[in-house]
């Protein structure tokens, strides 16, 4: 699959926050979006998942060379990012199960595997409200890195995670992305180091 970004803009109001932003990303390739806090790395990933429409230029999604409209894109990506947000009133298993109506696992996985993996297996019936956000966090990458989706986008994936669970995140990387597009957002060299192409977002203002 292919995305591409052609001479793509994004403002608020009066103010850009990035413009003239050409690129492709395509294949099983790991890319890294740079910049500080409030950079725009974050909204440029939005764009990229269709979350935000762009101001200016065309966003273009390609399957073996025939073109795919960006309102179908959302099945063939999953996404982890501060800003959205587990329903607190499910489980876990009650959020396994929602999430899995939409996004299969990747094949030869269950649930109940998949939480013993991200270490999460005794919180199974735990309103997700009752969660640390470590807890939280590890069950975002878990919904997002487990979906059985050729790309995977990441903004920040370890937000309130310690030690064990950026090790946690390395491994998750390492074993389950190997032949999938990843693309994070991000200004940490732990959750970026797998990268081959890094983009820094300060290039596009």
């Amino acid at each position: 699959m292919t995305i591409s970004l052609n001479q793509v803009g994004k403002r608020y109001n009066y103010d850009w926050i990035f413009r003239n932003v050409s690129l492709s990303f395509s294949g099983n390739g790991h890319y890294a979006i740079l910049g500080p806090n409030g950079s725009g790395k974050s909204t440029l990933l939005q764009v990229i998942s269709g979350h935000h429409q762009q101001s200016e230029g065309k966003v273009l999604y390609q399957i073996d060379s025939k073109s795919l409209d960006q309102d179908r894109f959302f099945h063939h990506f999953s996404i982890a990012a501060p800003y959205l947000e587990l329903i607190e009133e499910f489980s876990l298993q009650e959020c396994f199960d929602f999430h899995t109506r939409f996004k299969s696992w990747l094949p030869g996985l269950s649930s109940q595997e998949i939480m013993q993996i991200v270490g999460l297996q005794k919180a199974r019936h735990k309103q997700i409200r009752y969660f640390s956000s470590g807890m939280k966090q590890r069950a975002k990458l878990a919904l997002a890195i487990f979906s059985d989706v050729p790309i995977v986008l990441l903004d920040e994936p370890c937000t309130n995670l310690d030690a064990a669970g950026i090790q946690l995140y390395r491994e998750l990387i390492e074993r389950y992305c190997k032949n999938r597009m990843v693309i994070v957002s991000s200004n940490d060299i732990q959750e970026y180091g797998f990268c081959e192409t890094l983009i820094e977002i300060a290039q596009y203002k």
